[in-house]
């Protein structure tokens, strides 16, 4: 009895030595029993010596171990194998095809094909990464590599198998198991059955350490047809991308993957690109062909939408589900109507307008060009205007007030509370958006003319050679620098009288308009030539002329033909003599200037500025530079 269980240890041994031979002899198929002859032979008479020489006590019995399987397959070489589609070189971006170049002349700017930017070097890899976990569906195939691990009454740890050319893998002390075309969610059962004949109590784990290449050939309008070696996972998607995309003349909508002369799959990359659609995107198996058909009809959408590009339909579509591939229009885009261009149509040369229920039933023709309208820098009329007021000053309830559009002042005022007790209409600040835009472009038209005018001055005058100085034409363009940086107010001037209660009630309010009523002012102010310029206190009955005097009067440097009296609402009244013979009104703001008629360029430059500005801005400038 113990001598049984010694030679039966010995054997397990000699077996254990046996399966410790190089593991490319798990490739080979099972040796038959009674095969004696040959290297074979000469091996089984070693491993029986070896077992021979194997000492074992005869009282001393160790417990049976479970059988160990060896059967690590070496690494591959780093390099070795087939290339990867991951490996290919970065996606070359086709040049712009003749419509693409045609469409971005039109619009302004570069205008390409939708899906081109997935071929750009700088876009994602969309290859299938290594690490990908392997689906259930996935079919094995000759040349992968299968991972084992048994446990229990037989253990194997880092078993690594290939299947061979004909769908097998070789299991030591089991036997040659059929694997190709097995799916990947089945291939534990499979295995498991065959282990089960030979041992019980175990534990089985399996899976895939490497995926052996297979060959797909890309055809059509691809930017790089040719054969193409991809990872097993590699789907349609991958191989396409791989071979550089679609042609210029490529179409995006039908890509066609054939198998055994069969079509598996006619997918459209717009699936993917609009809907996250991937359910055409099949699996690649060796051998299979894809083909890129040519371009449908392409048309061009542009402007306000949310994604200009030159869009590939398909059959019967039309203008609006061109515009739904763009996006569909912006925030600011006036979707009640498009444009449509079609510069290959003799007959309806130019843009012609479509309404969106009539882009609905429209058939897109090849070469169409959708412009989608922009509503931004439309002035609207006053009655279609959203009104936000802003009223401030001696008002019952200041605040900003939504009204409707149309609406006039009177009616804000009263929503308002109307006027305080202490409010001085007469001097009321209305300033205006509108207002304050014209005001600046006939502002900048002046300086303009300003500018020329001053700069033809050297020329034009007997004194060149004297005005030509460069100081004084720096100080020209001092002048000029000055002016452009003054800011329009946007104010309007109403005349009045300085009696008045109210506002004009009749004034149709605009967006952002801002009314200021302040209280009645109690000072008049007297500045420029004068000895002592300051505010006085206003007297009734008063001329300008009395606040002169309250101020010193007027300095022998100060200009008495070019007086002038800034009024409270904004109105200036000018002439010298006669401004001094006018009553004083609260508020009024008194400029006397210095003379500054002084030579032929000054007094040129005092016509120009007092035409321009007629006004204390204009005064102000050529007392300052004056000085």
């Amino acid at each position: 009895m113990i001598r049984g269980l010694a030679l039966l240890a010995a054997g397990l041994l000699a077996a254990s030595l046996q399966f410790a031979a190089p593991s490319a002899a798990q490739l080979a198929s099972p040796v038959d029993a009674g095969a004696g002859q040959g290297a074979s032979g000469r091996g089984d008479i070693a491993q029986r010596r070896a077992a021979e020489q194997i000492a074992v006590p005869p009282v001393d019995v160790p417990a049976i171990a479970p059988v160990v399987l060896d059967g690590e397959m070496p690494q591959r070489p780093e390099g070795g194998g087939s290339t990867d589609v991951a490996q290919m070189p970065a996606p070359i971006t086709p040049p712009p095809s003749e419509f693409e170049t045609y469409v971005s002349t039109l619009a302004g700017q570069p205008l390409r094909r939708f899906g081109s930017e997935l071929l750009l070097p700088s876009a994602r890899d969309f290859t299938a990464p290594p690490t990908t976990a392997i689906p259930p569906d996935y079919r094995i195939n000759p040349g992968d590599e299968l991972l084992l691990g048994l446990t229990g009454s037989v253990q194997a740890s880092g078993l690594r198998l290939v299947v061979d050319s004909e769908g097998r893998i070789f299991v030591p002390r089991v036997g040659a198991i059929a694997v190709g075309g097995i799916r990947y969610g089945d291939l534990h059962g499979v295995i498991e059955r065959q282990v089960s004949r030979q041992y019980r109590g175990f534990n089985l784990e399996v899976a895939i350490g490497r995926q052996h290449g297979i060959t797909v050939y890309v055809t059509g309008f691809a930017a790089r047809p040719g054969s193409y070696t991809a990872s097993s996972l590699s789907t349609l998607v991958n191989a396409v991308l791989a071979a550089g995309g679609p042609a210029a003349g490529g179409s995006f909508r039908s890509i066609q993957l054939r198998r055994g002369g069969q079509l598996v799959s006619d997918f459209d990359l717009y699936d993917l690109l609009l809907k996250g659609d991937k359910r055409g995107d099949a699996v690649l198996q060796n051998g299979d062909v894809i083909y890129i058909a040519p371009a449908g009809e392409e048309v061009a959408v542009i402007g306000s939408v949310n994604r200009q590009a030159i869009f590939e339909l398909a059959p019967d579509e039309t203008l609006t589900d061109a515009v739904l591939y763009s996006g569909g229009v912006n925030s600011v885009a006036d979707n009640s109507r498009l444009m449509v261009l079609n510069g290959m149509s003799g007959a309806d040369a130019g843009w012609r307008e479509v309404s969106a229920t009539d882009a609905g039933a429209t058939k897109a023709r090849r070469g169409d060009v959708v412009r989608i309208l922009s509503q931004v820098g439309i002035a609207r009329p006053l009655r279609q205007q959203p009104v936000l007021v802003t009223l401030s000053g001696e008002v019952a309830r200041p605040g900003r007030y939504y009204v409707q559009p149309g609406t006039q002042m009177a009616d804000v005022l009263a929503q308002a509370g109307g006027l305080t007790r202490e409010a001085f209409p007469y001097a009321s600040v209305i300033t205006r958006d509108s207002v304050k835009h014209q005001q600046r472009l006939s502002y900048d038209r002046a300086i303009d003319d300003v500018e020329l005018l001053l700069a033809a001055q050297p020329v034009t005058s007997v004194n060149r050679a004297q005005l030509a100085q460069p100081g004084n034409l720096a100080l020209i363009k001092n002048i000029v620098d000055q002016l452009r940086r003054r800011e329009p107010d946007g104010r309007l001037v109403f005349d009045l009288p300085v009696d008045a209660a109210a506002l004009p009630g009749d004034l149709i309010l605009e967006n952002n308009d801002i009314v200021h009523v302040p209280a009645r002012p109690v000072t008049v102010g007297v500045f420029g030539a004068v000895p002592s310029p300051a505010s006085f206190a206003y007297r009734n009955g008063a001329t300008v002329e009395d606040f002169v005097k309250s101020a010193g009067g007027i300095q022998k440097i100060g200009d008495k033909g070019e007086i002038f009296v800034v009024r409270a609402n904004g109105t200036v009244l000018a002439g010298g003599k006669r401004a001094l013979r006018a009553p004083a009104l609260p508020g009024d703001l008194v400029y006397v200037p210095i003379d500054a008629d002084r030579g032929e360029f000054w007094a040129r430059l005092r016509d120009i500025t007092g035409t321009l500005f007629s006004g204390l801005v204009g005064a102000a400038s050529i007392a300052a530079i004056s000085k």
